[in-house]
Formats: C-alpha cells, structure tokens, sequence
C-alpha cells in the first residue's frame, strides 16, 4: 500500500509538472508581440524565434524602410506585418505587449504611446539613455498601471542565478565586495551593423558609450544582489582610447558603487581582448566567480577550492518571453528582480551618478 501511495503521488506530481510545463509553453505561444524598431542587433533573438514558430510577432514599427527589406527577406516576415510609427501598428494589431529593439534615447517614446493604451512594455537594457527619460517611463507605467520591463541578457544566465541563491543561505557570509567586468573588443571591431553603430556611438541616443552599454550589466547584478537597495554614493572614470572610432563617448568606464557595509566595482569596455561577462561576490567567509554563463569558481576563508556547471534555468525564469508572459498572466509579479522598473531605476542612478562623476571628477553622493 506504501508503494502504491508513493507510485499515485509520484504520478500526480509528473501530471502536474507537465501541466505546467504545457501552460507555460502554450501562454508563449499565445503572447501576441508587437516590435517597436530593427535597430538593435539584439533584435536578431527574437526573430529568429518567430522565424521558428516560438514567438507570435503581429506587428513591427520601423521607420527605416530598409530595414524591413533586410529583415523581412532574412526571416520571412510579411509586409503586412510593418508600420512606419508605433501608434499606427499597436491601435491596429493590438499586441499584449510590446517589445522594444531601438535607441535607449526612444525607449521613452514607447513607452509614451502604449501607457495609455494599457500596453506592457519590454525594452532590451539599460532602461533608458538618460535618468530623466526613465524618470517619465516610471511615472507613465505607475499613472496607466502597466508593466515596464528590461531586458539583459545576463539576466537568463543560470550562473548569476546560482550565486544569488548560495549567497541567499549565507554560505558565504554576508556581501562585502562584488566586481562586475562586462565588455568586448568594441561594437565595430566586432561586426555590429550600421544602424547599430548610429546610435550606441551617439552621446544622446545611448546616453553615453561603454557605460550605458556595459556598465548596466553590473549595475542591474549589484541592484539585484542588494535587493533593490540604493547605493549612498558613486564614483567613476571614464576613458577614451580609441577617439578615432568613437570620437563622442568614452569607449572605457570603471565605476565603483558604495553601500552601507559592501562595494561594488563596474568595469565597462570596448577595448578587451575578447568578450567577457563575468560576475564576482566576495563574502566575509567565502568567494563565488562566475565565470560565464554556467561556469562557477569558488574559495572559502579554509581555502576549499571548488568549481561547477550550472544547470540550465527552468520556465519561468529562463527566457525574456516566457518570463515576460508568466509576468503578464500574474505567474510572476516582476516588480522585485533583475528585469522589473523599480530594480532599473536604481539602475539609472547609478548610471547617472557615474556621469556626473566623470564629467566634475569627484565622487557623487546619492
């Protein structure tokens, strides 16, 4: 009877993971997207899950008409699916939210339009070129009571998951110092393409170069691991090595970020060697690098070494679109995490402080 009882249960936990797994899977498919601009090379993820019948994309808005020849033939987008304005395409196809792929400095302009209209908004990272600008999308999203998302790929990294939970039970002790690095060789040394370049290389688009670019990345993973705590002050510099590719915004920023009892340092770039984004947490007892994506090192006070591979993430926390709809369905509640507006307004300050650092050389109390 024992056996049987235990063989029932194991049974109806089966049915129920599976259960889950086909609402989640079904709620993804089901989530109707609109696309607000093709001039971010991130854009790339997402259409390519259209192309493969991951993501239901009911309208695109892009100005640039190039730019639907490139992508429509690339990935068998129709014409019917493109607009040359936002408003135009979300009254008419009326997505359930709607994605944005442009310049940090339009994420605002998204966000203008689909508010009142009661529309969710995910933007890919930082949240905004400009404290101001995120400062208008946080009072747009709580007047009109609607989602404000950021995408960061680092955000899907199980690695950065993993550290955030062992420092959770205290393995390490409490939190005293963590190092972002976050870079590459450069965005053209690399191959990004031109609409690309013409605004992240632009101080009013992107708001800045390698700082906004790379230094959200840490900024967000600090916020995170601080739980949405404000740091009390900021410091940075800012350099300019390659002032003949990039002679408007700094292509090089470290950035070093004060809490009551830890710090943080960011280190941005566009002159690395090779890419890297890696994540480091020293506690008062122990250390946990991650590496990469799902490589882990760590060190405690006894000098027991240790490394590991990470799983992969599990639904809803391992993709931007199932998290985004497990958001919206109320699976999730994105207001306390990597992605949600209160965590990237923290986010924003902190990018702020830095340019303000930079430009009166002088540490920025908050």
């Amino acid at each position: 009877m024992k056996n049987l009882n235990k063989s029932i249960k194991k049974s109806v936990l089966l049915t129920l993971l599976i259960s889950t797994f086909i609402t989640v899977a079904d709620a993804q498919n089901n989530l109707r997207l609109g696309i607000a601009g093709l001039n971010h090379n991130h854009v790339y993820g997402i259409l390519n899950s259209y192309k493969n019948g991951k993501a239901d994309i009911v309208g695109i808005a892009e100005p640039n008409k190039a730019l639907w020849v490139k992508f429509g033939k690339q990935y068998n987008i129709p014409d019917s699916l493109f607009f040359t304005d936002l408003k135009t395409m979300v009254l008419k196809k009326k997505p359930d939210a709607v994605l944005g792929y442009n310049a940090a400095a339009n994420h605002v302009d998204i966000v203008e339009i689909c508010a009142p209209l009661g529309i969710p908004v995910m933007v890919e990272k930082p949240l905004a070129a400009t404290l101001t600008q995120a400062k208008r999308i946080d009072e747009l999203a709580n007047k009109y009571h609607i989602k404000v998302l950021t995408n960061y790929e680092t955000t899907w990294y199980p690695s950065n998951r993993d550290i955030y939970n062992t420092v959770a039970t205290g393995t390490i002790g409490p939190i005293k110092k963590m190092v972002a690095h976050d870079g590459h060789q450069g965005p053209k040394e690399i191959g990004c393409s031109e609409e690309f370049l013409s605004w992240l290389t632009d101080p009013e688009l992107n708001g800045a170069g390698a700082l906004n670019d790379f230094g959200c990345y840490g900024a967000d993973l600090m916020t995170w691991m601080m739980h949405g705590a404000r740091p009390i002050a900021v410091t940075a510099i800012g350099r300019h090595y390659k002032p003949a590719i990039y002679p408007k915004v700094e292509d090089d920023a470290t950035v070093i970020v004060e809490y009551p009892g830890a710090t943080g340092q960011i280190e941005g770039s566009w002159n690395w060697p090779f890419s890297i984004k890696d994540f480091e947490v020293f506690g008062e007892t122990g250390y946990l690098h991650a590496l990469d994506n799902s490589h882990i090192i760590s060190r405690m006070r006894e000098n027991i070494k240790g490394e590991k591979t990470v799983e992969a993430l599990t639904a809803p926390i391992n993709d931007p679109i199932i998290y985004l709809t497990a958001v919206l369905h109320n699976q999730l509640p994105g207001t306390d995490d990597l992605s949600s507006l209160k965590y990237n307004m923290v986010v924003m300050e902190i990018l702020d402080a830095a340019k303000r650092s930079i430009k009166e050389g002088k540490r920025i109390v908050l």
